[in-house]
């Protein structure tokens, strides 16, 4: 076969595969035996569709042609007898040991006797051969991988493993170009031939002198068909297109019964010789109405009249080379949401308000300038009521609910939500601060994947796609007015836009498809194929003309292309993306445009920037580290700002010079000076900053020798472990070498020999504070007093101290709005001073629940506004708690004893849990276990199921010696979940979270005898901070309770402190969220102190030495208690 006809036959192959002819491809493919199409192999191998894998490799090889083809034909069958095997189908494996593989015995006859005998075991893996043979799935694709080798390694294979690069239809095209060229031949030229078949050369009669212009290159398309890219051959190089956008949208408007679309005409080369004869001529039309071509004509980029012909489109000339210095590279501030950041939006007219969507369903609005959170929203079901059986069955199964998407209205008076459950939320927003509930819509069954604007007819519309395969419109009432159908797998993105007054939506799904329809129900109207085949979203530049899209493979692999809309394919592919390893798990890569110039897209830490002219990489930065490996990102309308979020829940806002000045201009406020989202507000401030720490030069911490007087007891030195043995694995030390031996026990007698921070006074100091917490975000601490006022200290950025967060050696400020707004609870008709306090802190830091007697309080932590109020008394709450997976659902235990699980969408009490005696005094979930542990003043320990509610278990805390079980309880998982820290003041323990069993136990003892007040682990749970009602603080070793600092009250407290009446002490404790070796102090006189070692010393002295040879000083036997009076009392 000649050169030509072997080409011809491409170009069949092609056609047919655009046409979908599949079966016909591949048999064209066997019988030409030009081309072997590597994926569709794989597809049959992995089916097990053994005979037509033989039939195929017919076409291009035999069992006898090489020892490469013998290998490949044993191979597919002795896995296709393995198989028959493995399903214990003898008679089956008989027959293909027969006809199939006992052609291989003539060349190895061993080998076929040792197959032969694989008949008679019970289990083929017996073989020690095939004892590592796993499952069917996993044997065929180890086989693949072994037989694509001896394929690319056949000689007989060589140059039919990759297709010819060809343009899209390009048989297509070589027929027009043909139909042309007779329509030039004409004697006698009519404007508008109409072309009836391919069979003979074209000709017309004189339509009375009409002009001629030139035919279109789609004239000869069947009705209505696109052209999506040949599947079938991945090689193709550029991908293929589909028809071009001005033409389905003509086909749209044809008033035909036969419809045409297909390749520009801006693709056809014409000889320059050739352009005046050609424009003297009448063309050749599709088969389209006049208003359909001149709708067509509009909307070509190229605007040629009606007669011209047109020719291929220049290169287009780069813009002027910009600086590198317009690209938004330098990080002008940190916030932190708390929550993972799923999504974000700048107002299209306001360019420093941020919209920002989260995992936890939350919207929030930042005012970048101010660094100052706006508003809050958490997510919550406005009418359940309404929803379909199908939604209210997923939410009572998991209540759980994530943001895939927000975006603005155009004019940026609406916001719209799309979750990952049905619904999308439209809020109506008004400047500075307000959002306000519009509409609930459950859009789709399933996720809702993406949601835009559009104005159809000048309406505003709400555009959303989802799992169901599904992309639907909705009107302002929530009404649907179109729903369109079409794509075969989840639509995963949609892109709403317009021509002049043509209005489409471009949509994508997670089977590569693109596709793109009208505001009508005719269908979809393209079928393009994206690059990467999976996740894509497509996005118009700022002016409207340029279409891009970016996705990523299954593989990993990240595709960044621009389109050409009037071929439909694809115009440029943008270099940058690392090519990921096999097998691993790949994320979505995002990306954004801007200013009409820039493009980037977020990968591997990092974010990378485009000239949108040059297909090369023009830089990428880290931006000071933090991101996630595909990070999410979002300009501002102007491109002088880029949202980007960071990987500790939080988001960074990086600014070109233009960007910084605008943020200047909000204030005189440096960017450092905030970190959280409410470090933003007004504030008013009491308190100075001031250095408190002392320099270590000045006196050194005072190690006691074991010999004096002043040690203490053995006991002191650490509880030994409970009463049974335990397997205990050696814990590594990561802490820097001990700097004293023999080790002696760290005694903080002075102010000298740690630092120490106290918090400025304030007008509302309670006599006492009873709770206290670090925010998550590390930089503020909230207090709560016995007058059922809270207060916040933050600390801010400054040269002492650089990074902002809290520690002893800088006093932070007291912090109010500017409103003079007090937290201060509800206290109803109760004593502050005798109720039980609570709070608990949303994990974004901008909410705090709390009660002291009366009703349960959400306050706003930005304004100090109460949001809500709810759980009026009686009972009265007694602890609070929030659910790890979902902030909205909240464990109340209350002085009744029981445990109310509330709902705070819904708002209403799920279940009541009765197992106490006495009231709540502590909860604890644990994620891990799926457990919620509850404590009370009855010395009583419960786990309850947290999905089911039920009761699992009751533990009696086991009480020294001459104590009665009363006196609150406090439980507290360490970070990995599998230990329990339980404190009474009596006693601390560690159990072990599976089993509730308890492992060790303290008991006060020597100069520490007093009375518990409080107990909390660190950060990184290897230590314990204990708080003591006569002024002493401990430190331990949580893996044994080993005692191994002890902090005097002395060092703190002044000589008149010490000896007032009543006596001040530390009453609660709370450790920094990510200093180890810092936490703070509530006191009984109302003060607040933060405490850290010496940063020559680095921690809280050093672990107790070995003890009979077992690490951590662990006894190689167990007993009861770490003294004998409680160990008489356990027998």
């Amino acid at each position: 076969m000649s050169s030509l006809s072997r080409e011809l036959v491409f170009l069949i192959l092609q056609f047919l595969d655009e046409e979908k002819f599949k079966e016909t491809v591949h048999k064209l493919e066997q019988e030409s035996g030009f081309y072997f199409n590597i994926k569709y192999f794989e597809e049959k191998v992995h089916a097990g569709e053994w005979d037509e894998v033989e039939r195929y490799l017919s076409g291009f090889t035999k069992v006898d042609d090489n020892r490469y083809s013998m290998k490949i034909f044993f191979e597919i069958r002795k896995q296709k007898y393995l198989e028959a095997l493995d399903k214990h189908d003898r008679a089956k494996a008989v027959d293909i040991l027969v006809k199939d593989l006992k052609v291989f015995s003539t060349f190895n006859e061993e080998l076929f006797k040792e197959i032969t005998q694989l008949l008679t075991l019970e289990n083929f893996r017996e073989n020690e051969q095939l004892s590592k043979y796993g499952d069917t799935k996993s044997a065929r694709s180890i086989m693949l991988i072994e037989l694509k080798k001896l394929i690319e390694a056949n000689p007989l294979f060589r140059e039919k493993l990759v297709f010819p690069t060809l343009k899209a239809s390009r048989l297509r095209t070589l027929i027009n170009q043909s139909l042309n060229w007779q329509h030039q031949l004409c004697k006698n030229p009519r404007p508008n031939p109409d072309i009836k078949t391919l069979f003979t050369d074209h000709t017309c009669s004189p339509p009375n002198g009409a002009r001629t212009s030139p035919v279109p290159l789609a004239a000869v398309p069947k009705a209505g068909a696109a052209y999506p890219p040949l599947t079938g051959h991945p090689p193709f190089q550029p991908p293929p297109a589909g028809p071009s956008l001005a033409g389905w949208m003509t086909n749209a408007a044809a008033t035909s019964s036969i419809q045409s679309a297909g390749v520009a005409a801006s693709s056809m080369p014409v000889p320059p010789n050739q352009a005046v004869s050609m424009m003297k001529r009448p063309a050749i039309t599709d088969y389209q109405s006049a208003e359909s071509e001149q709708l067509m004509k509009r909307l070509r980029p190229s605007g040629h009249g009606i007669d011209e012909v047109t020719y291929p489109a220049p290169i287009p000339i780069p813009q002027p080379s910009w600086s590198l210095d317009d690209l938004p590279k330098t990080v002008a501030c940190t916030l932190s949401l708390g929550y993972n950041v799923t999504s974000m939006d700048f107002h299209p007219s306001h360019h420093t308000l941020l919209l920002v969507g989260s995992s936890h369903g939350d919207i929030t609005l930042y005012e970048i300038g101010r660094r100052e959170m706006l508003v809050s929203k958490s997510f919550k079901i406005w009418d359940m009521q309404a929803c379909s059986p199908q939604f209210q069955s997923a939410m009572a199964k998991d209540s759980s609910m994530s943001i895939n998407q927000v975006t603005w209205s155009p004019d940026g008076d609406l916001i719209g939500v799309a979750f990952t459950k049905h619904l999308i939320h439209l809020h109506a927003y008004q400047e500075p601060n307000e959002i306000r509930q519009v509409l609930e819509i459950e859009a789709h069954s399933g996720g809702v994947n993406d949601i835009a604007f559009s104005r159809p007819n000048k309406q505003l519309c709400v555009v959303t796609c989802g799992d169901d395969k599904l992309i639907r419109v909705w009107d302002m009432h929530g009404q649907k007015v179109f729903s369109f159908e079409g794509h075969e797998a989840p639509v995963y993105s949609i892109c709403p836009h317009h021509k002049e007054s043509i209005q489409f939506i471009f949509s994508t799904s997670l089977d590569g498809k693109i596709k793109a329809w009208l505001y009508d129900n005719m269908g979809s109207r393209v079928d393009y194929e994206a690059p990467g085949k999976w996740c894509t979203t497509m996005l118009y530049s700022a002016d409207g003309t340029r279409l891009f899209s970016c996705g990523t493979s299954k593989e990993g692999d990240s595709h960044l292309v621009e389109w050409n809309e009037s071929e439909g394919s694809i115009k440029r592919t943008y270099s940058g993306f690392r090519k990921k390893p096999s097998g691993v798990v790949p994320g979505v890569v995002q990306f954004d445009t801007a200013q009409n110039h820039i493009l980037a897209a977020g990968e591997d830490n990092q974010i990378k920037f485009w000239d949108v002219d040059n297909t090369n990489m023009l830089t990428c930065i880290e931006a000071d580290g933090g991101l996630p490996s595909f990070p999410r990102l979002r300009f501002n309308k102007e491109g002088n700002l880029l949202a980007v979020n960071t990987v500790d829940n939080g988001f960074k806002i990086l600014a070109n010079s233009a960007g910084l000045r605008s943020l200047r201009a909000f204030g005189n406020r440096p960017f450092e000076a905030f970190r959280s989202p409410y470090e933003a507000s007004a504030m008013k401030v009491s308190g100075a900053p001031v250095v408190a720490g002392i320099s270590p030069n000045i006196g050194r911490m005072d190690h006691l020798d074991r010999n004096s007087p002043a040690k203490p007891s053995p006991m002191l030195n650490g509880g030994d472990p409970a009463s049974r043995s335990i397997d205990i694995k050696p814990r590594i030390s990561e802490e820097k070498p001990d700097k004293v031996k023999p080790w002696e026990l760290m005694e903080v007698l002075n102010p000298q020999q740690f630092r120490v921070a106290t918090m400025p006074e304030t007008p509302d100091q309670a006599s006492k504070v009873v709770r206290l917490l670090y925010t998550n975000s590390g930089v503020s601490l909230l207090a709560l007093g016995s007058n059922a006022i809270q207060r916040l200290w933050k600390w801010s950025r400054s040269e002492q101290n650089p990074n902002g967060k809290a520690t002893a050696s800088v006093v932070p400020q007291h912090w109010q709005p500017n409103s003079g707004l007090v937290m201060t609870n509800d206290i109803g008709e109760a004593n502050p001073e005798e109720s039980v306090p609570c709070i608990a802190l949303s994990k974004n830091d901008s909410y705090v629940m709390s009660a002291c007697g009366g009703k349960v309080s959400l306050f706003n932590m930005m304004t100090f506004k109460v949001m809500t109020t709810f759980m009026p008394p009686p009972p009265a709450s007694t602890f609070l708690a929030f659910h790890p997976q979902d902030n909205n659902i909240i464990a109340i235990g209350m002085e009744d004893s029981t445990i109310h699980i509330y709902n705070v969408r819904v708002d209403e009490v799920k279940t009541r849990l009765k197992g106490h005696q006495k009231r709540i005094t502590g909860l604890a979930f644990s994620n891990s276990l799926h457990i919620l542990v509850s404590s009370g003043a009855d010395a009583q320990l419960c786990v309850w199921a947290n999905d089911t509610w039920e009761k699992k278990k009751s533990v009696a805390i086991q009480m020294p010696a001459g104590k009665t079980p009363s006196g609150d309880t406090r439980v507290q998982f360490n970070t990995d979940q599998s230990r329990l820290l339980v404190v009474h003041e009596t006693q601390l323990a560690i159990y072990d979270a599976s089993k509730m069993e308890r492992i060790y136990q303290w008991i006060p003892q020597g100069t520490l005898s007093a009375p518990i007040s409080h107990a909390s682990y660190s950060c990184n749970s290897q230590l314990v901070f204990a708080a003591f009602t006569d002024g002493n603080v401990a430190i331990f070793d949580a893996d044994n309770l080993r005692l191994r600092c002890r902090i005097a009250s002395s060092a703190y407290l002044s000589s008149t402190a010490i000896n007032s009446n009543p006596p001040i002490y530390p009453y609660v404790v709370a450790a920094h969220p990510q200093e180890p070796n810092q936490f703070a102090v509530g006191m009984s006189d109302g003060s607040v102190k933060v405490m850290e070692p010496l940063e020559s010393d680095g921690k809280w002295g050093t672990p107790a030495p070995t003890e009979n040879g077992v690490a951590n000083g662990r006894t190689s036997t167990s007993s009861a208690t770490s003294n004998q009076a409680a160990d008489q009392n356990q027998r």
